[in-house]
C-alpha cells in the first residue's frame, strides 16, 4: 500500500520532471492578506501574481499547501467527522502556470498522473465542464469539452453551471471556468446498479471531486462585469487525503493510514473499538480531524486565544474535547496525548511541528484543563434547571452559552437524548440581542470564564456594607480597543453594578501586598461582573472589597435628587410624565421623560425652586422591600418596560413612592442644592433635562460669577448685559479676518513643505500645521503641482485618529491608483475614505507613522 506521505511525494516529483519548480507550503495562517483568516487553497499564496501585483520568479510551480477550512464561505467544520471526506485541516496538491501552458497540458498532466502513475481506473472517472453563463455572457466550454473527448467516452464528461464549474477569488479579481475530475469509488455491484453520471456532484460520499482544474482567463471589475485577462493562468487543486483514500482502497478519509495511526493511539489509550457505534465513529473522526488542525496551526504559530483566528482554533480544540467528553465518556484532558503520534506522521515533510513539540502540547493541554472546567461546571446548571421544570427556555439556553461558556450545541444534544425540542427560536433571539449590543459599544473580545472556585455568589449586597472580606469564584480577560482588562466574580461585593441609570461603584479589591482598582462593574445574567486591570498573584486567596465611600456619596445624592425631580415634574408639568431613561454618576445627572413641549425658561426656573424646597426640607428617604401588590396599592411609581419579582424595594419620601433598587442618601437635605443646566429634546415627544447637585451646583455658580467678573473688568463696562453685547459684536468682525489670514498662512506652508520633499519613489509626511478639515483643500494646490515621480502620502493627527491624503503620478497609475491604495490602508489602519485614480483622502485610521506608512506600502 502506497502512504500518505509517499503520495505527495510521488505528485511533487512527476511534476518536478515536467519543469515545475516546488514551492514550500505558505502559512495555515493568513498574515497578508485581510480578506482571508486562514490559507484555504494551494492558490493563496500566489494570489498577487494572479492580480498582477508579482511576477513570478517561475513559469511552473508545484507544491502541497497546508489550508484550514473552518470560517467565513469555505467552512467545513459541521460535516467534519459526521460524513468520510470532509475536513478542517486538509494538504491540496496543486501544480500552476503563470502564463506558460494552457488547457491541453493541464488536462494532460492530470491525466497522465492519475491513469498512469497513480494507476486508477478510467471507467470510473468522470469530469465536469462548465456550461456557460447567459448573466456573464460566456458560451459554454467545448473546448474543454473536446479535449476531454481524447481521454473518456462523451458519457463521462458533464456539464455543470456557474455554481460547480466557475471558480472565483471574491467578489472581485481573477476568475475563469475550471473542469472538475470525481471519482467512482463505489463498489462493482453498486456501479451495475446506478451509473456514476447519474450521481456526480450529488453529495454522495463515494463519488467525489479529487481534482480541480481552473483556468484563470477573466477579471471582475466592482461593477461585476468581466473582462479578459492578457495572460491564462493554471490553478489546480487536489485533496491529498481523498488522493490516498482512493488509492490504498478505502471507503473513508479516515480509513486511510495517517487518520488511522491518530484514530489508534486513541483507541489503544481508552480502549475504544473503532467500527463498533456510530456516535462513537463520529467523535473518533472529529478527534483526530481536530487534533490534527490544532497541532499544525498552532505550529505555525497561531496560539488560541478569544481573538479571531485565535478563537478558531480555540473552538476547535474545544469541539474535540466536547466529543471525548460526552461521545467517549473521556473526563481528563486527550487531545494533548495525540500531538505526538501527530509529530511522528509528519516528521519528514513539516518538521516545524517537531521544533515546537512541547510548546504544542503544553498551550492544547491547558486549552483542555479550562474547558473541563467549564463543561463540568455547565451540566451541573442544566442538572439544576431540570430540577425547577422538564425543559429549557432559550434564555436559558444563552445564559449557559454567555455566562458559563457551555457550548449551544452541546446543549441541544443533551435536550435531544432527554427527548425534548430545544428553544433554539428564543437562543437566537438573545445572542442577537449581545452581538447588536457588542456592535453598538465597539469591537470587544470576550474570553471565556475560568473557574477559580465552586462557591456561589451572593451578588450585591453592599447598601450599608462598604467593606467586606470576598474571594474571587471565576474571571475571564476581555480586549476592547486594543486594552486588555479582566473582569471577575466574587462571592459577595458591596459593589453596586450599573443599574437603573446608576452608574457602577468603583474602589479597590486589596490583600496585604496588592491593590487591584475596580473600574466598573455591571450585571450579567444575574452575575456580578467586575473589571479590573490586573489579577491578584493568589487567585484563592481572600481579599477585602472596599468601595470609593465619597464617590458613592455623591452617586447616591444624584440618585435621590432624581426621585425629586421626577415627582416635581408630574405635579408641575403633568402626570403624563413617565421616566423615559436616566443616567446618573458623581458628577450630573440627566433624566429622560414624556412630553411633547420644550419648557420654558420660567417653568424651568420653577421646578428648580421647587426641587430645592424639598431638598431644604430635609424629608427621610425610607427604603424598604414589600410585595409586588402592597407596592402597586400605594401607588408606586414603576417602569413600564421592567420585569418585577414578587418581592420589591421600595424608595419613598413626603408624598413620592418609586420602585427603585439604586443608592440614596438618608435625607434630602444632604443633596444640598441642584441646578438644572440644560432641557432639550432627545426624539419625539421625549425630554430632557440635565442637572447638577452639591458641590458641583455650589462650584458652577461660582464659575458663573467668577467668569462674569472677567467679562466685564476686559471690556471695561460694569454693566454685564452691556458688555456681553460689545464682545460678540468685537468677535464677528475679526473672525472673518483672521479665516483669511489663517487659510493663506497654510497655503504657504504647504507649498513650502511640496518643495522640500524627498526624490524618494514613497514619500509620507505629517502636516503638524493643518486640522483635519483643511487637508482636503489642499488636494488641489498637490494636484496642480503635477509631480510626476513621487508617490505621496501626507497625515494629520486629530486627537488620538489621523486622516491622510494620498497622490499618485499619472505614470504609476497603470499599477497603482490612489484610491485602491485608500482601499489597503484603511483595511490594514482602520478608517474609511475614497477618492480617484489621481488623489484620494480618508480619515479615522489609528497607529500610524511615516515608517509605519513607508514599509506599508513597499509591501
Amino acid at each position: 500500500m502506497q502512504t500518505t506521505n509517499s503520495i505527495r511525494e510521488s505528485f511533487i516529483s512527476f511534476f518536478e520532471k515536467k519543469s515545475h519548480k516546488q514551492a514550500n507550503s505558505s502559512s495555515v495562517i493568513s498574515k497578508d492578506d485581510p480578506s482571508l483568516m486562514f490559507v484555504n487553497a494551494g492558490m493563496n499564496q500566489f494570489k498577487d501574481i494572479f492580480l498582477g501585483y508579482q511576477k513570478p520568479d517561475f513559469k511552473r510551480v508545484v507544491n502541497s499547501q497546508k489550508c484550514l477550512r473552518v470560517s467565513g464561505k469555505h467552512n467545513d467544520l459541521d460535516q467534519v467527522g459526521h460524513d468520510t471526506y470532509h475536513h478542517t485541516f486538509f494538504e491540496m496538491l496543486g501544480n500552476w502556470s503563470f502564463g506558460d501552458y494552457g488547457k491541453e497540458k493541464a488536462i494532460e498532466y492530470a491525466w497522465e498522473f492519475l491513469v498512469k502513475i497513480c494507476g486508477l481506473e478510467k471507467s470510473r472517472i468522470y469530469v465536469t465542464v462548465f456550461n456557460g453563463n447567459k448573466e456573464d455572457n460566456i458560451s459554454k466550454d467545448e473546448e474543454t469539452f473536446n479535449l476531454w473527448k481524447s481521454y473518456l467516452p462523451d458519457d463521462n464528461i458533464l456539464y455543470f453551471d456557474k455554481d460547480d464549474n466557475f471558480w472565483e477569488m471574491g467578489d472581485t479579481g481573477p476568475c475563469g471556468p475550471s473542469t472538475e475530475i470525481h471519482y467512482d469509488n463505489r463498489n462493482i455491484s453498486e456501479i451495475n446498479k446506478i451509473s456514476g453520471r447519474e450521481i456526480v456532484n450529488k453529495n454522495h460520499p463515494e463519488v467525489i471531486e479529487i481534482w480541480n482544474i481552473v483556468f484563470i482567463n477573466y477579471n471582475r471589475s466592482l461593477a461585476g462585469k468581466l473582462s479578459d485577462l492578457s495572460t491564462l493562468y493554471i490553478d489546480t487543486g487536489m485533496g491529498l487525503e481523498r488522493l490516498a483514500m482512493i488509492m490504498q482502497k478505502k471507503k473513508s478519509n479516515y480509513d486511510i493510514d495517517i487518520f488511522q495511526s491518530i484514530i489508534r493511539k486513541i483507541t489503544d489509550d481508552y480502549k475504544l473499538n473503532y467500527g463498533s457505534e456510530k456516535k462513537i465513529d463520529i467523535a473518533l473522526r472529529v478527534i483526530a480531524d481536530h487534533a490534527r488542525a490544532a497541532v499544525f496551526s498552532i505550529s505555525d504559530g497561531l496560539i488560541p486565544s478569544n481573538n479571531k483566528s485565535g478563537y478558531v482554533i480555540r473552538r476547535i480544540i474545544r469541539r474535540a474535547s466536547r466529543y471525548a467528553y460526552t461521545d467517549l465518556e473521556i473526563k481528563e484532558p486527550c487531545i494533548f496525548k495525540l500531538v505526538d503520534t501527530i509529530a511522528k506522521i509528519y516528521s519528514t515533510t513539516y518538521n516545524e511541528i517537531g521544533e515546537n513539540l512541547e510548546m504544542i502540547k503544553n498551550l492544547i493541554l491547558s486549552e483542555e484543563k479550562m474547558f473541563l472546567k467549564t463543561l463540568s461546571l455547565g451540566l451541573k446548571r442544566i442538572n439544576k434547571y431540570f430540577t425547577d421544570k422538564t425543559n429549557i427556555s432559550g434564555d436559558q439556553i444563552f445564559e449557559l452559552y454567555d455566562t458559563y461558556g457551555f457550548p449551544y450545541d452541546l446543549t441541544k444534544d443533551i435536550l435531544i437524548e432527554k427527548g425534548l425540542v430545544p428553544d433554539e427560536k428564543n437562543f437566537k433571539k438573545a445572542l442577537d440581542i449581545q452581538k447588536n449590543r457588542s456592535r453598538s459599544v465597539g469591537k470587544t473580545i470576550i474570553g471565556d470564564w475560568t473557574v477559580v472556585s465552586d462557591m456561589k455568589s451572593s451578588g450585591f449586597i453592599g447598601y450599608d456594607i462598604l467593606e467586606m472580606t470576598v474571594r474571587i469564584i471565576r474571571y475571564r480577560q476581555v480586549e476592547k480597543a486594543n486594552k486588555k482588562i479582566f473582569q471577575i466574580v466574587l462571592d459577595q461585593t458591596p459593589f453596586y453594578p450599573k443599574s437603573g441609570g446608576q452608574v457602577a461603584d468603583k474602589g479597590v479589591i486589596k490583600n496585604k501586598t496588592e491593590k487591584i482598582k475596580i473600574l466598573d462593574v455591571k450585571k450579567e445574567n444575574n452575575i456580578v461582573v467586575h473589571d479590573v486591570d490586573q489579577l491578584p498573584e493568589d487567585l484563592a486567596k481572600e481579599l477585602v472589597a472596599s468601595v470609593n465611600i465619597e464617590r458613592r456619596h455623591l452617586i447616591s445624592i444624584n440618585h435621590t435628587a432624581t426621585h425629586i425631580l421626577h415627582n416635581v415634574l408630574r405635579k408641575n408639568i403633568g402626570v403624563h410624565v413617565q421616566q423615559k431613561g436616566s443616567f446618573l454618576d458623581e458628577n450630573y445627572l440627566r433624566f429622560d421623560f414624556s412630553n411633547n413641549d420644550s419648557i420654558s425658561k420660567d417653568d424651568l426656573l420653577d421646578i428648580e425652586n421647587s426641587v430645592n424646597d424639598i431638598i431644604y426640607k430635609n424629608y427621610t428617604i425610607k427604603i424598604e422591600e414589600i410585595d409586588l401588590k402592597e407596592a402597586k396599592d400605594r401607588g408606586a411609581i414603576m417602569l413600564f418596560e421592567e420585569k418585577y419579582q414578587d418581592k420589591v424595594r421600595v424608595v419613598s419620601f413626603h408624598d413620592s413612592v418609586e420602585l427603585c433598587g439604586g443608592t440614596h442618601v438618608k435625607s434630602t437635605s444632604e443633596i444640598g442644592l441642584l441646578k438644572i443646566v440644560k432641557e432639550t429634546s432627545v426624539s419625539s415627544g421625549i425630554r430632557r433635562i440635565e442637572a447638577i447637585t452639591s458641590k458641583a451646583a455650589f462650584n458652577f455658580l461660582n464659575q458663573i460669577e467668577s467668569s462674569s467678573k472677567k467679562i466685564t473688568e476686559f471690556i471695561k463696562e460694569k454693566n454685564f448685559d452691556l458688555a456681553v453685547d460689545k464682545m460678540i459684536y468685537n468677535y464677528s468682525s475679526n473672525h472673518k479676518q483672521l479665516i483669511e489670514v489663517k487659510s493663506s498662512l497654510i497655503r504657504h506652508k504647504f507649498e513650502s513643505k511640496i518643495n522640500s520633499l524627498s526624490d524618494d519613489l514613497i514619500v509620507v509626511s505629517e502636516l503638524d500645521f493643518v486640522n483635519v478639515k483643511d487637508l482636503k483643500q489642499l488636494g488641489p494646490i498637490l494636484f496642480n503641482k503635477n509631480l510626476d515621480n513621487e508617490i505621496i502620502l501626507f497625515f494629520v493627527k486629530d486627537n488620538d485618529k489621523y486622516s491622510i491624503m494620498i497622490y499618485v503620478p499619472k505614470k504609476y497609475q497603470m499599477k497603482f491608483q490612489a484610491d485602491i491604495l485608500i482601499k489597503k490602508i484603511t483595511k490594514k489602519f482602520g478608517g474609511g475614505g475614497g477618492g480617484n485614480k489621481s488623489i484620494a483622502f480618508a480619515g479615522g485610521l489609528s497607529r500610524i507613522s511615516e515608517k509605519i506608512i513607508i514599509d506599508f506600502l513597499k509591501k
